[in-house]
C-alpha cells in the first residue's frame, strides 16, 4: 500500500499517521534493546546466568527481560516512551490520544504484572532505559545474591 510518502494512505483503523511513522514504529525493538544488552553483558561477566525474554509464570502471558528462575527474580528494562517515564516521557504531537492511551495501558499492565508476580512469590526489579547499566547490573546481582543466601 506504500508507493511514496505523498500518496500513502493509512489502512482503515490503522495507528500509523504516515508511511514514515509506520516504518519507524515497526523498527522499534521489543527485546534485545541496547540497554538490555549492556546489562546482560555485565551480569554474564559476573558469572550470573539467566533466561532472556522469558515468562516468569507459565500462565501469565507476559515476559520479563531477564529472568532468574531459581531465585524467582524478574527484571524489566522499561523504555522511557513506552512505559511513561516520569522524567523523559513526552506526549506525542501526532495522534496523541491513541499513543497516550497506549502508554497508559502499558503502565497499567506493568503494575498488574508486578502485583501478580509478587503475589506468586517473585521479586520484581524495574529499571528505566536511561539508568546506568553498571548500577542496574549491581542492583540485580545484589538481589540475586541476597535471595540465594536467604533460601540456603
Amino acid at each position: 500500500m506504500v508507493s511514496n510518502d505523498d500518496t500513502w494512505q493509512a489502512p482503515e483503523g490503522s495507528w500509523a499517521s504516515s508511511a514514515a511513522r509506520r516504518r519507524n514504529m515497526q523498527a522499534i525493538r521489543s527485546r534485545d534493546t541496547k540497554p538490555e544488552l549492556l546489562i546482560r553483558r555485565l551480569l554474564h561477566a559476573q558469572g550470573l546466568r539467566y533466561r532472556v525474554a522469558a515468562k516468569p509464570l507459565p500462565d501469565l502471558r507476559r515476559t520479563a527481560d531477564i529472568v532468574f528462575r531459581p531465585a524467582k527474580l524478574a527484571v524489566f528494562v522499561d523504555g522511557c516512551y513506552w512505559h511513561g517515564c516520569p522524567d523523559h516521557y513526552i506526549p506525542p504531537k501526532t495522534n496523541s490520544s491513541y499513543w497516550s492511551a497506549k502508554v497508559l495501558r502499558n503502565v497499567t499492565r506493568d503494575r498488574d504484572t508486578d502485583e501478580r508476580l509478587q503475589a506468586a512469590g517473585w521479586t520484581v526489579l524495574r529499571f528505566w532505559e536511561h539508568e546506568s547499566p553498571d548500577d542496574c547490573a549491581h542492583t540485580i546481582a545484589a538481589a540475586v545474591s541476597r535471595i540465594r543466601n536467604c533460601r540456603h
